[in-house]
């Protein structure tokens, strides 16, 4: 058996973010990333139109969470892979009047600036990267420091001598979930993953579109092509399932529908189109942190059933296994901000807040009287 310090499941945008921060953060320590698909990004991270903008309303623990996560990971992809973001800003439209009047409301709270632009308003900080190549090139500058497997299928994950093993082929002393929508792997009621869709259809069009917007749905910046035409991104997340080829076709008119609500956009070709199943937690933040073995912490405090209260501290927990999901339609956002937030817990012993963190799941659920 080969043996790592650091085994990473699951190569989307949160594996992907997890192994670089595991990089920097740590110096000599043997890391793999594995992943049952043939690359990086092949769910719901490369089908991600991958738009990264403000969150709107008043103040709240999600909207700073956003907040402090978009002003991280444009800063992060700036820095490292500059080819693969467009800062070029983004004009949110309200939906109706009610939606405008709420906006209103929301100014004395804004955390960016942002001008008037026609029925919308304009953010500078908006921006938006293309999924694929980012999650490929983040993988790509690392590729001296970490091994990788791909088509790779975890069947067996035990822990035995102190050590994680996965098909009886690798061992590792810590293992770091990022599956999204598979949470095959561990048995545990609390860590609930709801899919929510995402689909986007990159199209050629001989509309100039001069900087993303957002209303129903987001639109890309146009890039120009040599044939004087632009190829632009059309992306959406809403609860619904792709089965055959007449759902794609129609979510492709829905969208466009959309679109054209925001911007005339003529001649259209489709050049591709993507459709992934995006993990959300069921609180809409993230989950964070190390996995707590509710059946032996509930038979060492039965009392947590009646609502008193223990010191997370006290909790067992399996050892050296962590998580990290939920990131449903901000993955590219919270992505970077959230894995070092997890390096940092496991390298540094710095704590995880409370909102991000998946003992909230767990007390949840002993409440609800559902473990």
């Amino acid at each position: 058996m080969k043996d790592y310090d650091f085994i990473i499941i699951g190569a989307g945008v949160a594996g992907c973010n997890v192994s670089e921060q595991l990089v920097r953060s740590t110096i000599g320590k043997k890391i793999l990333l594995i992943d049952k698909n043939k690359d990086v990004a092949f769910g719901a991270s490369g089908a991600a139109g991958a738009f990264l903008s403000p969150l709107l309303g008043k103040p709240n623990k999600f909207k700073d969470l956003v907040t402090k996560s978009l002003i991280y990971s444009t800063e992060f992809y700036k820095n490292n892979f500059p080819s693969f973001i467009d800062n070029c800003g983004t004009t949110r439209i309200p939906k109706n009047n009610e939606d405008n009047e709420k906006f209103k409301e929301y100014i004395p709270y804004l955390d960016f600036d942002f001008k008037k632009d026609g029925n919308g308003y304009f953010f500078p900080i908006g921006s938006v990267v293309q999924s694929y190549e980012i999650c490929k090139n983040m993988i790509n500058s690392i590729k001296n420091s970490i091994d990788t497997r791909f088509e790779y299928e975890v069947k067996t994950l035990c822990h035995k001598n102190d050590l994680w093993c996965i098909n009886d082929e690798y061992t590792a002393k810590n293992i770091i979930l990022t599956t999204g929508a598979d949470k095959s792997l561990i048995d545990e009621k609390y860590i609930k993953i709801r899919v929510v869709w995402g689909r986007r259809f990159d199209i050629l069009t001989s509309t100039s579109v001069k900087h993303n917007y957002h209303k129903e749905c987001s639109v890309s910046k146009g890039e120009k092509n040599e044939e004087n035409r632009y190829k632009v991104s059309i992306g959406a997340t809403h609860q619904r399932e792709f089965k055959n080829l007449s759902d794609i076709d129609g979510s492709f008119k829905e969208l466009i529908d959309k679109a054209s609500d925001i911007i005339n956009l003529d001649n259209i070709e489709i050049v591709s189109n993507y459709v992934g199943s995006r993990a959300c937690s069921i609180d809409y933040f993230p989950i964070v942190g190390d996995i707590i073995n509710s059946k032996k912490t509930i038979e060492e405090f039965p009392y947590l059933k009646n609502g008193t209260k223990v010191n997370h501290d006290r909790f067992t927990r399996y050892k050296n296994i962590f998580i990290l999901n939920g990131l449903g339609g901000r993955g590219f956002v919270l992505a970077p901000y959230t894995a070092k937030i997890l390096v940092e817990y496991i390298v540094s012993d710095i704590e995880i807040d409370d909102s991000i963190k998946i003992d909230r799941l767990f007390k949840k659920e002993v409440k609800r009287g559902n473990i």
